[in-house]
């Protein structure tokens, strides 16, 4: 099977995929208010589903290079969209490591 580039995906895809982790997001975006860890905000709402739109997408691409099942992509997706700049921290930590090895060998 030919490798997919970004632009083969139908933009349908890319729809649900957005859905999902902007969801996330503002679930992610409610328990932080709930647990009074911010109040709420227009434009601190917009940055939440910013990032949860862009880690949504990346996981979808990561899921994609493993070849997983869509449902588990979309669990995936979801949780990521929740964590926000969280999942940015973890992806940011594991390209690191995989280029140190990298770079060492």
């Amino acid at each position: 099977m030919p490798a997919k580039d970004p632009l083969s995906y139908s933009m349908i895809t890319y729809v649900w995929v957005f859905g999902i982790s902007l969801l996330g997001g503002i679930a992610g975006y409610i328990r932080k208010i709930k647990t009074g860890h911010c109040r709420f905000s227009v434009s601190e709402l917009i940055g939440e589903l910013v990032i949860s739109g862009f880690v949504g997408v990346l996981t979808f691409f990561m899921c994609e290079s493993a070849q997983m099942q869509p449902v588990l992509s979309a669990a995936f997706i979801g949780i990521s969209g929740h964590m926000g700049s969280r999942a940015i921290l973890i992806f940011e930590k594991l390209a690191q490591s995989r280029l140190e090895k990298w770079l060492v060998k």
